[in-house]
Formats: C-alpha cells, sequence, structure tokens
C-alpha cells in the first residue's frame, strides 16, 4: 500500500499550504517536518505496483480470520483515537468528510501512522449514513461506502484494531411509534455494511449504535424504561443482521451500546446482550469529570479527589467486566481551557483507572483545537504532528505499560 500512502501524504502536503490558519508560532518548523515526512515515504514508494489499481471494493475480500473472545481480543488494545467531525458530518456527497472540520485537510494513510507511533493501536471510525441513503429501500451510496471502506484500511493495513459504526443517524428514535420502521432501516443499513466488510478479519469490530436517545426531548440523556427496552431490541436487529451475512461476520466481535452510551449506572445495567456468546463488547462513553471534561462553561482545573473516574470503572468492573463481558470505553476526553497541565493529570488518572480493568479508552478527536467549543483536537492534520506533545508522553506511557503492547 505503499503508493497510496504516499498519494496521501502529498494531497496533505499541497492542502495544508492554505491551511495553516490552525497552526502554532511554529508553522515554519512543522511545514517542514511534514515535508520531510512526505519526501520519506516518496522514497519508500518505489515498490509501488497495482495496488492503486484495485477498486477498493476488492479489497480484504478473504482475510483469514483467527477466531477470539471478545475478552482476548479486547486484552490486544493499548490506546484508541476517533476520527472525530469527519465521516461522521452530516451532508451529502463525499464534500461531507471536511464539512465540519477546521481546514479542509482529507483523511490519509500517514495520519493513521502517527497514531501507531505514538502507541494507539485502536481507530474508530465513527461514520455518518443518513446522508447517505436513498430510496426505499434505504441503498446506500457506493462512493460513500468506498471512502469509509479506504480509511477503515489505513487502520488495517496498519495493523490496527478499526472500530466502524452508525453515528449521527436521524432516524432512528427509539419510541413505540418508530421502533417497527427503525429496525427496518437498521437491517437494511446493517446488511449492507456488513457485506462490504465480510472478508475482513477479527481487528474490524463493527459497533451497531452511537448514542441512541430521544433526541430533542426532555428524557434524552438520562433516558426512559420504554427507550432503553426499545434500544435492546436494536441491538439485537444488528447483531441477527451481521450474523446471518456470511463471510468472517459470524465470528466478528460486536460493541454493544445502551442507551445514549451513558455511563449512568442505570443506563448501564439495563442493557440486554442481544446473543449468548463470547464476540459481544459493552461500548460506553464518558467525558469524566463533567464540568472540567466536557463542559465548556464549567471548570478549567481538575479535581483529583473528584470520585467520577474511578467510580466509573468500578462500575463497569461491577456490571461486565466481573461477569466476563469486556468493555471499550469508545468516546472520552477532556476540552481545552488553556489548561494543559490540569488535562495531563486528568488523562493520567483516567487511563490508570481504565488499566486496572485493561479497559481501552478511545479519545474523541474532533480536529478542534481554539475557541469556545468543544475543543479535543490532539493530532495536527495539516502539518503532521500533535498539537499536545506532553499529552502524548501520557498515552505513550500506558501503552508501553500495556501486556498488549509486549505481545504485540
Amino acid at each position: 500500500m505503499r503508493l497510496s500512502k504516499f498519494a496521501a501524504l502529498l494531497v496533505a502536503a499541497a492542502m495544508s499550504v492554505g491551511t495553516l490558519t490552525a497552526c502554532t508560532d511554529n508553522k515554519d518548523s512543522s511545514k517542514a517536518d511534514a515535508q520531510s515526512k512526505a519526501e520519506t515515504a516518496s522514497a519508500d514508494s518505489g515498490d509501488a505496483s497495482a495496488d492503486e489499481e484495485v477498486p477498493v471494493s476488492q479489497t480484504h475480500t478473504d482475510d483469514k480470520m483467527t477466531v477470539t473472545s471478545a475478552k482476548d481480543l479486547v486484552a490486544q488494545m493499548t490506546n484508541g483515537w476517533n476520527l472525530g467531525n469527519t465521516m461522521d458530518a452530516s451532508g451529502n456527497g463525499l464534500d461531507a468528510e471536511t464539512a465540519w472540520l477546521p481546514t479542509k485537510v482529507q483523511t490519509n494513510q500517514f495520519m493513521i501512522d502517527l497514531l501507531v507511533d505514538e502507541g494507539f493501536n485502536v481507530l474508530r471510525v465513527p461514520v455518518s449514513w443518513d446522508g447517505h441513503i436513498t430510496g426505499d429501500d434505504y441503498q446506500i451510496d457506493p462512493e460513500w461506502m468506498d471512502r469509509v471502506q479506504e480509511i477503515v484500511n489505513y487502520g488495517i493495513d496498519d495493523g490496527m484494531f478499526v472500530i466502524l459504526n452508525t453515528h449521527h443517524e436521524e432516524w432512528y428514535m427509539p419510541k413505540a411509534s418508530e421502533k417497527d420502521g427503525d429496525i427496518e432501516e437498521i437491517k437494511a443499513v446493517w446488511a449492507q455494511i456488513a457485506d462490504r466488510f465480510k472478508g475482513y478479519d477479527e481487528h474490524l469490530i463493527f459497533e451497531g449504535l452511537n448514542e441512541p436517545r430521544l433526541r430533542g426531548e426532555g428524557a434524552e440523556w438520562t433516558g426512559t424504561t420504554e427507550a432503553r427496552d426499545i434500544i435492546n431490541e436494536y441491538e439485537k436487529a444488528f447483531v441477527d443482521t451481521v450474523r446471518a451475512s456470511g463471510g468472517n461476520n459470524a465470528d466478528r466481535c460486536l460493541m454493544i451500546t445502551g442507551y445514549a452510551a451513558s455511563s449512568s449506572y442505570n443506563n448501564l445495567s439495563a442493557i440486554v446482550l442481544p446473543e449468548q456468546s463470547d464476540k459481544l463488547i459493552v461500548s460506553v462513553h464518558a467525558y469524566l469529570p463533567y464540568s472540567f471534561a466536557l463542559d465548556t462553561k464549567g471548570t478549567d482545573q481538575y479535581d483529583p479527589e473528584d470520585n467520577s473516574i474511578p467510580e466509573l470503572f468500578e462500575n463497569l468492573n461491577e456490571l461486565f467486566i466481573s461477569q466476563g463481558v469486556p468493555v471499550i470505553v469508545g468516546e472520552f476526553g477532556s476540552v481545552n481551557k488553556d489548561n494543559l497541565d490540569q488535562r495531563i493529570a486528568c488523562l493520567d488518572d483516567y487511563l490508570a483507572a481504565a488499566a486496572k480493568y485493561d479497559i481501552p479508552c478511545v479519545w474523541w478527536d474532533n480536529y478542534a483545537r481554539m475557541g469556545n467549543g468543544e475543543n479535543f483536537g490532539l493530532l495536527n492534520r495539516a502539518d503532521l504532528d500533535w498539537y499536545f506533545p506532553e499529552m502524548m508522553e501520557v498515552f505513550k506511557k500506558y501503552a508501553d505499560s500495556d501486556p498488549a503492547a509486549k505481545a504485540a
């Protein structure tokens, strides 16, 4: 895949010329460093062959799967990173990929290579399919499917575990009046995704839903008994559809999400696993402590005495880990409030608490770094380096100490 990597680097280098407004004061040196990396990739690309000419839909059609339990699979994971605000942006056509980004940098292989260099071996690719579905039979735009697969391949070809989901879907709403139509569409969408990716090995994981909830209603983030029960039905439709799709999907590990992917005990305890197997992983999102990590109007000071982080992992252990069901924190992070030392302390405590139970955590990186919004950006996608190297040292510390890293 060398030629594909080089092509992606050239695109990134070209686009960075016009997108340096997001760079720091050392933009000249960063640009030179990115150019140096691009030149190195060019020197390595001499063995390029016809790989580039193979349609992406014909890649990974029959990979050999090592059948493993979800518990053993998760034990191989270190740290994770979300390709946020990218393939999950709303909109139609391929331009949706950069619609929400502060600079219009397309995802490329070298970005993913940087993750591996820092000890990340989990890539979550949030994808919104809603704007790319047409017709009464819910057909997915083939160009969008191809682009999603290209990005999945960036991670797979780097030896990473890749999580693929349905993200900002406006079409599922866990209410009795919507349930039948939602299940019909969930089955139709996942049948297409599962068919396209059925040849991938165990490194590809499907996550059926993302934060399913009563959008815009009073109980949106707390949930109701009815909504929680309906989401369990949605998850069963997802699992049954994937299992029936052939290829490696009968043995693929799948991620199950409760109401709103909430970290509250009430919502976590309502999760009903849709099949009796050892191939399921529970997904939860937890930006903690909330006032520090997610609330843009909250505090910029991390309180190490706050109990929300250890309490989360104790609950996950009680409900799932101790029962032999692995967990992945699919989204976590802390908003940049010009408080680097505080974020480092929080990150260190968070990863330490997760490590006690061997729970991988996947940072939400939306490429936003400055301003008043939810600024979780770590990777400078234009200049191919890191905004906060000190935070990367924390990730690296826990990746290096993880048994999964030693076994790699």
